[in-house]
């Protein structure tokens, strides 16, 4: 492993070993290490799960949100910065001019590169507040010209929290667009992407990645937020390519979790996309939708910690 992904995989403590099973019931994964573990959580019982939340934003009450965070069960967050804050709306009309913001960033709307500056250093920020207990994704918006992209992107990871790339945001119908910045992961050594996958990303956007990540085999690319509507072709291609993921925030149906959860254990994240979802809520929803013990962990936990050691 380059020294660099090396620096990227000690920001998620040690993950070693040759193999993870599931400790209950015998779920294999696809990963070569066992469940990572930190000396901050090394007083939690056996039967404590290590929770991880894949997907969720940086917000202005990052300080109380993770103390909830915590006492719902949730132990290392994975932070992406946003340019969109729709927790400091207090009015109707508030949140909708939040939302024609998220609107536009969904659709990979072009906007100045100065606008990128402010959300990276309140990640950073982030990140140097609460070592230990978050961990980061690089924002790598595709609007850019290759070279400030890659600068920007290579900036980012020189962060030791830094442990992927995320998330992209393309035009509808131009996934392909994503392929430079999973090269770049690639450069990396393999770090984990993870891109938007909801709305207004389509059907043809989710067959790119699947293909993108089918040239690039030791990239996990991971589909957020369950692949929207679209979370059945999700399912079918995650099943197809070794390397495809699904953040399974925002997932739409309860029925159609507990049904991926049953073919492709090891390819679900479990994941809040806060401040989009309420992380205790998003939790409480998979422990009920996912009664199997091996593939609860697998989804809470092993998948996330095998991912962050490349």
């Amino acid at each position: 492993m380059p020294h660099h992904a090396r620096r990227h995989a000690a920001a998620f403590c040690q993950l070693t070993d040759q193999h993870v099973r599931s400790r209950s019931s015998g779920v294999d994964l696809d990963t070569n290490v066992k469940p990572y573990r930190c000396a901050r959580y090394s007083n939690l019982p056996e039967e404590r799960l290590v929770t991880i939340d894949i997907h969720a934003h940086v917000t202005d009450d990052l300080d109380a949100r993770l103390t909830a965070d915590s006492d719902a069960g949730i132990d290392l967050t994975v932070l992406l910065s946003t340019r969109v804050h729709p927790e400091r709306a207090s009015s109707v009309e508030q949140v909708q001019a939040e939302f024609r913001s998220l609107q536009n960033v969904v659709a990979g709307e072009a906007v100045d590169p100065s606008e990128f500056a402010a959300p990276a250093m309140e990640l950073r920020a982030a990140l140097d507040a609460h070592p230990g207990r978050v961990v980061g994704m690089a924002a790598a918006p595709l609007t850019l010209e290759r070279r400030t992209l890659v600068e920007f992107v290579d900036d980012q990871l020189q962060h030791p929290s830094m442990v992927g790339i995320g998330e992209l945001t393309c035009a509808p119908d131009a996934g392909q667009t994503i392929e430079p910045v999973v090269q770049l992961a690639d450069d990396h050594g393999g770090l984990p992407v993870l891109v938007h996958g909801f709305a207004p990303n389509t059907e043809g956007d989710l067959r790119s990645y699947a293909a993108i990540a089918s040239r690039h085999p030791r990239v996990p690319i991971i589909i957020g937020a369950f692949g929207g509507l679209n979370s059945m072709l999700a399912i079918e291609l995650a099943t197809d390519v070794s390397n495809l993921y699904i953040d399974i925030s925002s997932a739409l149906q309860i029925f159609v979790l507990r049904a991926a959860a049953g073919r492709i254990p090891s390819k679900l994240l479990f994941g809040s996309n806060t401040p989009y979802g309420l992380p205790a809520a998003s939790l409480k929803t998979v422990q009920a939708a996912i009664t199997d013990r091996g593939a609860l962990t697998a989804v809470l936990h092993d998948n996330a910690a095998g991912l962050m050691r490349r």
